[in-house]
């Protein structure tokens, strides 16, 4: 335990412990405070990435310093990030203060200055996101909100809206996502029995296809029975 207390200097094993150890830290407390944490950051979200971030790298940056107290903080911040996000969902108030409402950059076709100043952005951003979205013209948007998260949401006008099959009375498959039941050379046979199929089933497959498991690095099956496969290069 040398490495987890300050020196004068550490050996190159030691440092290589001290980066393992903040690392496997570091992922366990991010598993604790949820995906969120990394799906989206939010106003308190960026605050303890930041404070994290500046805490875990100062004792493998600097052999004098322990990590006790690195380690300790870190802890805390993390049961009241927990706590945090817990009274979020319980206090109104509070959550609307960490997770204000969205709040209008177009509407009806006209851009809000004082929703674009409220959101600390230029109007050259707004087109610049406009472009992303593929979308050449403010006055086909409905509405944009800018988002919690730093996002915006562009809604267009009906008009300027894609036909969809509804619109067009058209009737279309049920929605199937295909599932692995091979990968890399291997069957998953619990994805096997919950399609109700069995081996001799697979092996005729893959028969018809002349090709063997080994020799495929994907295979996927749907509801509705298409079986796909992907071949090694």
């Amino acid at each position: 335990m040398e490495f987890f207390h300050g020196h004068e200097s550490l050996t190159t094993i030691q440092w290589i412990i001290r980066a393992i150890v903040s690392y496997v830290f570091l992922l366990f407390a991010t598993k604790i405070m949820g995906r969120r944490s990394i799906s989206q950051l939010r106003l308190i979200d960026f605050t303890i990435a930041l404070i994290l971030g500046n805490i875990l790298a100062h004792p493998l940056s600097d052999e004098k310093l322990g990590m006790k107290g690195s380690l300790i903080t870190t802890t805390v911040l993390v049961v009241l990030y927990t706590l945090s996000v817990f009274i979020s969902l319980k206090w109104t108030f509070f959550k609307k203060w960490i997770e204000p409402s969205p709040f209008p950059l177009i509407k009806d076709g006209k851009i809000q200055y004082k929703g674009l100043k409220k959101a600390r952005i230029t109007v050259e951003h707004l087109l610049s996101e406009l472009r992303k979205e593929k979308i050449d013209e403010v006055k086909k948007i409905a509405l944009a909100l800018w988002e919690p998260d730093g996002t915006i949401s562009f809604f267009m006008f009906p008009q300027h809206q894609s036909l969809t099959a509804e619109d067009m009375k058209i009737i279309k498959k049920p929605f199937t996502f295909p599932t692995k039941i091979i990968q890399e050379g291997k069957v998953d046979f619990n994805v096997l029995d919950s399609f109700g199929k069995d081996t001799a089933w697979l092996d005729k497959k893959l028969e018809t296809l002349n090709v063997g498991v080994p020799d495929i690095l994907l295979a996927t099956i749907d509801s509705n029975d298409n079986f796909t496969v992907y071949l090694y290069d």
